[in-house]
């Protein structure tokens, strides 16, 4: 009688491991958010073209020729990965004619405009007349409603670049802290009710600084009125020096970071470069820049006709090209992360330097990286850590994971299945 009992205590216990596993296996399942990451680094992937996009914006203005050096300059651009092409084509009446025939080869290679202008009064460039902050106000709204078709979805204006160098002046010498970051937050406001009204989703709140300015006027209050995004036009001696001051704009700021501008070699900051040295500097800050999650964008300055330059007169390629496009256009991985019994695995942190990325409820994941051959590290509450050498042609991958302590029922279910 006792064998009997025990005989059908133990068919009781399978029974129920049996109904518990099952349950774990067909019940709803709990979703998180699905990481966003994507195949590329920075939501803004920006090459400014500034030298010749403004510089020559009077000089070429009635030179039809000039669109072949527009369009071979902007399908350039197109070829690196980038998202957005700045041009820097001041916004009065004069030049909007010049400012078409870019924005017109942008659209033409699928790339977004990162208007990077101002009214030619404010720092009174080609010989015009100064204008006060009201002034800049109202032409700017009047230029946004006035030209509709000239902007996109997905198009970045800023209406006054480093406003510091024109105006009233720079802050830091005047004193009007308060008045400049009022101009600032009116102007974003302004920009954003026009395009609220021609219906286009352009935004306006990248109003690009000289990083010492950012220090002085972007505390946390200002950020927060300008929708949390400081954008620095910074050029600094070392990839270590551009990290730690992103790092330390973001702290002070509790906000996203922009770089606005930067590049090498600024000979009074650089010296000078062989173009291996700038491909390699390029190289180290981006990495460095890959590593901190406030950064949202970036805008090299220049493609062409500068110090900086990525392109020679001629068209040839620096060897800086090729390092921008390997950060441009990174690898893309997805896969799955999964445990011994098939089941997702959620929250597991799936990193590979670079990158890292969180898989969501599912136990997916997205992952860019830039090696060949890269390894991932796995980790997730529980279970035993991993890594993974993966080959380059590897584009999607299921990882499993061990847990480190394996209960009673775990084994029996594991064991059934």
């Amino acid at each position: 009688m006792l064998k009997i009992k025990k005989i059908l205590f133990l068919i009781f216990i399978a029974l129920v491991i049996f109904f518990i596993s099952f349950a774990s296996l067909v019940k709803k399942k709990t979703f998180l958010p699905v990481s966003n990451q994507s195949s590329s680094w920075w939501e803004v992937q920006s090459i400014d073209t500034m030298k010749y996009s403004r510089d020559l914006a009077r000089e070429k203005l009635n030179d039809p020729g000039f669109d072949a050096i527009i369009d071979e300059q902007v399908k350039n651009i197109s070829q690196t990965g980038a998202t957005h092409v700045a041009i820097a084509t001041p916004y009065d009446e004069e030049f909007l004619p010049y400012l078409w025939r870019w924005v017109a080869a942008a659209r033409k290679y699928k790339l977004n405009v990162w208007f990077r202008g101002n009214w030619s009064g404010w720092e009174q460039w080609f010989g015009y007349t100064g204008i006060s902050r009201e002034e800049h106000n109202q032409k700017t709204q009047e230029f946004i409603l006035q030209n509709k078709s000239l902007f996109a979805d997905g198009d970045i204006f800023t209406p006054c670049p480093e406003a510091e160098n024109g105006g009233p002046g720079d802050p830091r010498i005047t004193g009007d802290v308060n008045g400049h970051r009022r101009f600032l937050i009116q102007e974003y406001q302004v920009t954003q009710k026009a395009f609220a009204k021609i219906g286009k989703k352009v935004r306006s709140n990248f109003n690009s600084m000289n990083g010492d300015v950012a220090r002085l006027i972007m505390d946390k209050e200002t950020t927060k009125a300008l929708d949390g995004v400081v954008v620095i036009d910074h050029y600094v001696s070392t990839p270590k020096i551009l990290a730690k001051d992103i790092k330390d704009m973001a702290s002070q700021s509790s906000g996203k970071v922009v770089l606005g501008e930067f590049g090498a070699p600024i000979g009074d900051i650089h010296g000078a470069m062989s173009e291996q040295e700038q491909a390699q500097w390029l190289n180290e800050a981006l990495e460095e820049v890959t590593k901190i999650p406030q950064v949202i964008g970036l805008n090299y300055w220049t493609n062409m006709g500068s110090s900086t330059r990525l392109w020679e007169s001629d068209g040839k390629a620096r060897k800086a090209v090729g390092i921008l496009y390997s950060f441009y256009t990174p690898q893309a991985l997805s896969g799955t992360v999964k445990n011994q019994l098939d089941q997702p695995v959620s929250g597991a942190k799936i990193s590979s330097f670079p990158g890292n990325t969180v898989t969501d409820g599912q136990g997916k994941f997205k992952l860019s990286y830039r090696i060949s051959k890269p390894e991932l590290e796995v980790e997730a509450e529980g279970f035993v850590g991993q890594k993974v050498r993966l080959d380059e042609s590897f584009s999607e991958v299921e990882i499993i994971l061990v847990k480190e302590h394996e209960g009673f029922f775990f084994k029996i279910r594991k064991f059934l299945q």
